[in-house]
């Protein structure tokens, strides 16, 4: 290795560009730059103003944050709904003034002051939500209508009333308490804050309503070819802001105990600017309340200190106007532009030197030389199926196999002539194998780990580990199941070939070939999923060998074969049994003569393998070419291999012309005959195989004879 190789393998193999590409992936990146704010503004205004965050400050503090909480909830809920809601300001004044006029004027109980709170706020909402709902107006011109007309009334009501309402004598413990008392050390308000919030957000996240709230905001249109009730789910989400800014204004005329001119004005910027800063999207869709929360705490903690700190209230709108503008452009900009920037720091090559192979090339003399003679299999299914990756015969000698189509068919013994979808379990149907009581278990790509028994029935048995807890790629679900074996315990072993793609994703994962792939093990007894290895490059085919005392599996884009070790002095390692093939791995199983069979998907290629020492080269590849201009693994060639125990290969077989079995993925032995598989080929291949035992079944080989 030169030193320039050197320095590149050090430069992408040690520095964690890909961790970029994991966070931005992340649903909580959207929080990151909400909650670095949060955390600066605190920071700042606490050290700039003493005693900013001192217990008595902070009780007042935490009453203005309860009642603008619940606006700025309110206001969200319309927000995630694809609307927006400049009325409320108007709502939050004209329900504080109308619990006020309840009590002190009218002296009516106190829950009748709440009631008539909720009620204007119910009326403004309603009249809001049926017009953009079902008239569907637009929303900022409607709200922006019904904002003006009701501050206006409320305006109009002041001046009439104001008077008679600091004139009266009024009192109520009930009243004095929601004002100004405390349980358990908080303020009435931010107990309803906090319950409001946490009832808002199990019903968007575990609720039909939520959902449908969260489709109409992201897609009017689908939502509605979807069956949801479109209309009434936006007038339901106006109502609700509605009710939550009149909980707020009879909360602050509990605690100021009178309206004034002032009351709510410039509330509704205040609140859109909290919902906004906190990374809830104008567009619809996408948001929560937790985001609506920070947004809240950040707006109130900036204005309150502006004013700490001498500023005027022309400041405090202009600071809320620029912070709104720089939300809002984050947004949009974020929202058009995130999978851009994905694509450009996702893909992270790494740095990886291929050992020197023996030539496959015909008449080489090497073991691994190809031949001809995959060209002459007959031809199953030829035409009327799409990718059989893998292929397993049952004890009656009937040939099942996956598609593309997420189907597994059955084709009936003994011509292979009828077949019929045995049964559909959706996504891609790779590696099969049958266990000792006949169900066909199956690793279904971007799914996980299915059983099908014998009269049909699918059952999901696994699909999730055990999360990494220092990892910040998400490894607990399985991203691309591809191949698996049972041992006589029972215990299903199998691969997950890539932590950070899914099955078909796999040309990307072979460009940036980082090493993760892992060998998992399923117990049927507990239910559980368990990482055995990781750190492997596209871990593929398993097959348990022989003597049940070890495995075989193989690890694509290294071009090699391991021994997991499950008994004896070495239970729990892996050795490297081949290594440097011309060849990329793919299935293994077993052969009748003690032997093992492995499928080469496809060939290697010194154009390829020169790129894997130039990292950079790749990434630039990934990020200005097109797709179909990409250099990745050959997979127009690939063939049949035989190896022994110790990885001594005995036997190669393709098909140089193509027109067969271009490229295999699997292989099945069955009663002196190979049965042949290919992700991208539209038949099954059968071929006789010369001395093999004519008796010899797999399913014989692990379960034993048919009972």
């Amino acid at each position: 290795m030169t030193l320039r190789e050197r320095l590149q393998a050090w430069r992408y193999n040690l520095v964690p560009d890909h961790l970029i590409g994991e966070i931005l992936t992340k649903r909580w990146t959207d929080n990151a730059i909400p909650f670095l704010a949060l955390v600066v503004t605190v920071a700042t205004f606490g050290t700039l103003i003493p005693g900013f965050f001192k217990p008595l400050s902070l009780q007042e503090s935490t009453r203005q944050l309860g009642e603008f909480s619940l606006v700025v909830i309110g206001l969200t809920v319309v927000m995630l709904g694809g609307g927006i809601d400049l009325a409320v300001g108007s709502i939050f004044a004209l329900s504080a003034f109308a619990a006020v006029s309840c009590f002190f004027i009218f002296e009516l109980p106190v829950w009748v002051a709440f009631a008539a709170s909720l009620a204007v706020g119910a009326a403004f909402g309603a009249i809001n939500g049926y017009l953009i709902g079902y008239l569907r107006l637009r929303a900022f011109l409607t709200t922006l209508v019904t904002f003006i007309i009701g501050r206006a009334i409320y305006d109009i009501l002041v001046v009439a009333f104001a008077s008679r309402v600091q004139m009266s004598s009024a009192t109520s413990p009930i009243w004095d308490f929601i004002g100004d008392g405390t349980a358990l050390g908080i303020s009435v308000p931010v107990w309803a804050a906090f319950g409001l919030a946490i009832v808002t957000h199990i019903a968007l996240t575990r609720s039909r309503p939520g959902w449908h709230v969260l489709a109409v905001g992201g897609s009017r249109r689908s939502a509605y070819n979807a069956g949801i009730k479109v209309r009434r789910t936006v007038f339901l989400t106006y109502v609700f802001s509605g009710l939550t800014a009149a909980t707020a204004g009879f909360l602050i005329a509990t605690r100021l105990s009178g309206a004034g001119p002032g009351t709510g004005q410039g509330l509704e910027i205040a609140a859109l600017t909290a919902a906004v800063v906190g990374g809830n999207s104008l567009g619809g869709g996408r948001g929560s309340v937790a985001k609506g929360l920070m947004g809240a705490i950040i707006v109130l903690v900036m204005t309150n200190g502006l004013i700490r700190l001498g500023y005027g209230t022309g400041t405090n709108q202009m600071v809320l106007g620029l912070l709104l503008a720089v939300a809002v452009t984050i947004d949009i900009r974020w929202l058009k532009n995130r999978h851009k920037v994905l694509n450009e720091v996702y893909v992270a090559p790494v740095y990886l030197a291929m050992g020197p192979t023996q030539s496959a090339e015909p008449g080489s003399g090497t073991p691994y030389a190809l031949n001809n003679r995959l060209s002459v299999a007959d031809a199953i299914g030829l035409g009327a199926l799409e990718g059989p990756e893998d292929v397993i015969l049952d004890a009656d000698d009937h040939l099942y196999c996956g598609t593309r189509h997420g189907e597994i068919v059955r084709f009936f013994a003994p011509d292979y002539t009828r077949s019929e979808v045995f049964a559909h379990v959706g996504g891609f149907p790779l590696g099969l194998a049958f266990d000792a009581s006949g169900n066909l278990i199956s690793c279904v790509g971007a799914m996980g780990l299915y059983s099908i028994s014998p009269d049909r029935q699918v059952t999901k048995l696994s699909a999730e580990t055990a999360r990494s807890l220092t990892s910040i790629v998400d490894d607990a679900r399985l991203r691309d199941p591809n191949d698996l074996d049972i041992a006589p315990d029972g215990k299903i072993y199998f691969t997950d070939s890539t932590k950070r793609y899914d099955a078909h994703d796999w040309t990307l994962d072979s460009i940036e070939n980082r090493a993760t792939g892992r060998l998992l093990v399923f117990d049927p007894k507990d239910g559980s999923t368990k990482t055995l290895l990781d750190g492997y490059r596209y871990t593929n085919g398993v097959c348990m060998a022989h003597d049940n005392k070890s495995l075989f599996f193989a690890e694509s884009w290294a071009c090699r074969i391991h021994r997991y070790w499950l008994e004896g002095p070495k239970a729990g390692t892996a050795e490297c049994v081949i290594r440097d093939m011309p060849g990329y791995p793919d299935n293994i199983n077993r052969a009748s003569d003690g032997t093992y069979w492995m499928a080469w998907l496809g060939m290697r290629t010194p154009s390829f393998d020169l790129s894997l020492r130039h990292p950079a080269m790749r990434k630039r590849m990934a990020r200005r070419l097109p797709q179909d201009e990409w250099l990745f693994p050959n997979i127009n060639t690939g063939g049949v291999v035989k190896f022994d125990e110790q990885g001594r290969i005995i036997q190669t077989m393709g098909d140089l012309g193509g027109a067969s079995h271009a490229m295999v993925t699997s292989m099945r032995e069955h009663k002196g005959q190979l049965f042949i598989g290919g992700i991208f080929n539209n038949r099954i291949g059968r071929f006789a195989i010369e001395g093999a035992d004519p008796d010899w079944t797999g399913m014989r080989a692990y379960w034993g004879a048919k009972p």
